[in-house]
């Protein structure tokens, strides 16, 4: 199966991608390359290439960009000032990546909205959230579970004993932790709208860093005494690259793929671990 066939694959199961405005493209190889042999990874940093080539692999998937610009990511790095920081590791790392024959693939405005088996799907199951969402809200991206009332300390904590598996041993919590809770919403990666839980009916919701900002979103639901659980916009997408992998060896046929587990990659240093 050629690298361009991989990728129409996933645009013909999604009707709700406009193909001519989508990041979800081949990032940078040859689209005729054969592909047998795929590594999944939730971003295609260095650790993640450097598997790839070493292991031999002919495509790696990612969800999110290969040279940190979400659009145009190719363009937005050529047309930077010739002495910016950014452009020399970004062209450091195309070089590297030309030069190894691999093929890069983001699967992105597909996965993050792929019935059952994408980003918001993974992670609801992740959170123990089963079955049908009650609601969903925000063009797709936001869901709304209902679970039985509970203190909403206690859900964090198990929100917070979930993602310690994948990386985050911790989450920040505001609100009453005595309230209960029933109506639980979550979003992923950028998409954590507030407004749009308060209007989907969820008395709590599970956020992240990149989707709701501290001085804009957070200060807001604490003025309004809204609870929020916020964790790490790569810990709310890791399970999701879990289930990719899973969806390609079970729908494409003639090749593998095989899932590296990305973790977040911030490190927690609190009073009682400073040595």
């Amino acid at each position: 199966m050629k690298a361009k066939e991989v990728l129409n694959f996933f645009l013909e199961a999604a009707d709700w991608v406009d193909r001519s405005n989508t990041v979800d493209r081949i990032i940078i190889g040859d689209p005729e390359k054969e592909i047998s042999d795929i590594l999944v990874s939730l971003y295609p940093d260095l650790k993640a290439i450097n598997y790839a080539i070493d292991h031999g692999f002919d495509m790696l998937i990612t969800h999110e960009p290969t040279f940190w610009f979400h659009l145009n990511e190719v363009e937005n790095l050529l047309g930077m000032q010739d002495d910016a920081p950014r452009k020399k590791t970004g062209l450091d790392k195309m070089r590297m990546i030309e030069e190894s024959g691999l093929v890069i693939l983001r699967n992105h405005d597909v996965w993050d909205r792929m019935p059952k088996y994408g980003i918001p799907w993974a992670w609801a199951n992740f959170l123990g959230l089963h079955g049908e969402p009650v609601a969903i809200g925000g063009a797709g991206y936001q869901h709304r579970y209902d679970v039985e009332p509970i203190p909403f300390d206690e859900f964090a904590r198990k929100v917070a004993l979930r993602t310690a598996a994948i990386g985050e041993p911790a989450v920040q919590v505001i609100g009453d932790g005595k309230r209960l809770v029933s109506k639980i919403g979550i979003g992923t990666g950028c998409a954590c709208d507030l407004e749009v839980f308060i209007e989907m009916g969820c008395d709590a919701a599970v956020v992240t860093d990149d989707g709701c900002i501290y001085c804009k979103d957070i200060k807001w639901a604490m003025d309004i005494d809204y609870p929020v659980i916020r964790v790490n916009h790569a810990t709310s997408e890791e399970v999701g690259m879990i289930t990719l992998a899973q969806y390609i060896n079970e729908k494409l046929n003639g090749v593998k793929a095989v899932y590296l587990p990305h973790k977040s990659g911030i490190r927690i240093i609190t009073a009682t671990n400073v040595s």
